[in-house]
């Protein structure tokens, strides 16, 4: 398969490829509303339209992430829907990815996929899965152990659910607290997540506040 500017790629579906062909689509201005990944000659990309559904629980997610290390005291940078290259080698684009902990650069702020050779893989990422949910558990969960990241987090829209792991050594388990937030239990980010069904952001924010404090 030689890509150009022409060529018309079956989305939402993994396909074969070589890296050369992934960075060509990931230029070319037809996907440019999409979200990449790349992994073992395989590419995938994400055309799917993004409802509200997905759309809140991501919102959800780094605002629980963000009010736990603020009072905490916890050095955090997030980057949404931001591009994550190991070049020649893989790549993503999760829903929301953060650098934790004292030691990170942070990248530069231009429209440049993150260097992961350069600056290193995000500390946590987080895929929302509605229609994506049974990929990024599979596939997506692969790329991210081969990437490295610390902490990978699938959350399922249609149940309010949040499947946490930690990834070391390029194996992920599950757990129940989060180990680059220390102390953050995953059922804290559930309940957030339910809460936010019937409650406006006001009321939500007042109840993380107290409830992380």
């Amino acid at each position: 398969m030689v890509l150009s500017s022409q060529t018309q790629l079956q989305t939402d579906v993994w396909v074969k490829a070589t890296w050369d062909e992934f960075a060509t689509a990931m230029d070319n201005p037809q996907y440019a509303e999409g979200r990449g990944y790349f992994d073992h000659g395989y590419m995938r990309i994400e055309m799917a339209p993004l409802g509200p559904g997905h759309g809140r629980h991501n919102a959800v997610a780094i605002d629980v992430v963000s009010v736990f290390a603020a009072f905490r005291h916890i050095r955090l940078a997030k980057l949404i829907n931001c591009s994550f290259f190991k070049p020649g080698d893989r790549g993503c684009q999760p829903d929301v990815a953060f650098y934790i902990g004292d030691d990170f650069q942070l990248p530069p702020q231009d429209n440049a996929p993150v260097d992961v050779t350069v600056y290193g893989p995000p500390t946590l990422a987080i895929e929302v899965g509605a229609s994506s949910f049974k990929d990024d558990l599979g596939a997506k969960r692969l790329l991210y152990e081969r990437l490295g990241v610390a902490e990978y987090w699938v959350v399922d829209v249609a149940n309010c659910a949040v499947i946490a792991f930690s990834v070391a050594e390029g194996r992920s388990g599950e757990i129940a607290v989060s180990e680059v937030l220390p102390g953050l239990q995953i059922a804290v980010v559930e309940e957030a997540l339910r809460r936010s069904q019937s409650e406006d952001d006001s009321a939500l924010m007042r109840w993380m506040m107290e409830t992380l404090a």
